[in-house]
């Protein structure tokens, strides 16, 4: 059973994830040859604060 786990900085509507969702779920039938039922994927998002690149938090200007 196929479990994607989407950490993201920032939130997505709802429309995003339902789109990326497909994506994700029709490459692991295509490629993996796993059936859309076993996958599982779960969105999470981050505020900004707690992430960092190059040593800076992204909420930092």
């Amino acid at each position: 059973m196929p479990y994607v786990n989407i950490r993201i900085a920032g939130n997505l509507t709802r429309d995003q994830k339902a789109k990326i969702a497909v994506e994700i779920t029709e490459t692991l039938e295509r490629v993996a040859l796993k059936p859309k039922s076993y996958t599982y994927i779960a969105f999470d998002e981050l505020p900004d604060e707690n992430w960092a690149i190059a040593g800076k938090l992204l909420d930092e200007s």
